[in-house]
């Protein structure tokens, strides 16, 4: 699918999400009004389809109040659907923006390993260099020596400074290290990787509070950013993540990878009814460019079966 389009590959990515909803709303065609049955069936659909019961209940209770939405046929409860998942996304729909004074603003990524986060930091740092920003990369994810190699290899493609330690290296302090330099050289965003070790969660709470303190000192409104990256076909587990780094980090921010792989697309309508965290961007694939801002309105319109 390399020559389709970002809204081709997306509808791609969520096609199954939205088909099992698809196929409960075809089923209704030719009738006058929708009775408990077809709520209860199109409520499943929804939960099966990630988007949560909460969210599920919500949009059953929409369509409920409007059971004579059916004599219009399909696309009508499409477009209720749309419009209820729309009203949930809107609000949390933020890009990154880079505002910090005095800069670096500094971008404290975190995730668990696999979920994407060393090559969406690429992508973020290829977003703001199309916005004309100075980035730096900090390689704080120490205990792997792969992710260290994985981030100098982007920055090397990227044409961007990097700050690395040794592996098992002090991550505080390499980053104390780079922000003194960004703060010398004139970057605008730092952009910093994280230790993504959630088997020993009060390890990994030490260690990001011991970087948010040397920021703290360097800086005192940095990190001015704390963005996670979850995998999208991890479904539900996504939600608890969110549950467990907020604790352990003071999220501010998500962006959401691997939308194209995933039957469980729905799990960002959950995330967002859930938590109301801003989602920054959402990523469908490995590419430099495959990283966009999140589009609550298109999302919400291929989830529900229309194609823009």
């Amino acid at each position: 699918m390399s020559g389709a389009s970002w809204s081709e590959r997306l509808f791609g990515g969520l096609k199954r999400t939205s088909e099992r909803l698809g196929e409960n709303l075809a089923g209704l065609t030719g009738k006058a009004r929708l009775d408990d049955d077809d709520l209860d069936r199109i409520e499943e659909a929804l939960i099966t389809a990630d988007l949560g019961p909460a969210m599920a209940a919500r949009i059953r209770e929409r369509l409920a109040a409007r059971r004579d939405a059916v004599a219009g046929g399909t696309e009508e409860l499409r477009k209720i659907v749309a419009d209820e998942i729309a009203a949930v996304l809107r609000p949390v729909a933020e890009p990154l923006e880079v505002d910090a004074f005095p800069r670096p603003q500094v971008i404290l990524v975190i995730g668990v390993n696999g979920s994407g986060k060393t090559t969406t930091i690429a992508k973020l740092a290829h977003l703001f260099q199309e916005q004309d920003y100075g980035v730096m990369l900090v390689a704080g994810d120490t205990f792997r020596a792969a992710a260290i190699g994985q981030l100098k290899v982007w920055a090397e493609r990227l044409g961007v400074p990097i700050m690395a330690g040794p592996e098992g290296g002090d991550a505080a302090g390499i980053v104390f290290d780079a922000v003194k330099q960004a703060t010398a050289t004139g970057i605008d965003v730092l952009i910093v990787d994280t230790a993504g070790r959630l088997q020993n969660k009060r390890e990994l709470m030490d260690e990001l509070a011991k970087i948010k303190r040397v920021l703290g000192r360097l800086n005192p409104a940095a990190p001015h950013d704390v963005v996670l990256v979850l995998d999208a076909t991890t479904g539900q587990n996504a939600l608890s993540q969110i549950d467990v780094f907020r604790e352990v980090a003071g999220v501010t921010g998500l962006v959401m990878t691997k939308l194209d792989g995933t039957a469980r697309g729905g799990v960002l309508v959950a995330a967002a009814e859930r938590h109301g965290l801003p989602i920054h961007a959402i990523g469908i694939g490995e590419t430099i460019d495959d990283l966009r801002p999140f589009d609550a309105d298109e999302i919400a319109g291929i989830i529900a079966g229309n194609i823009r």
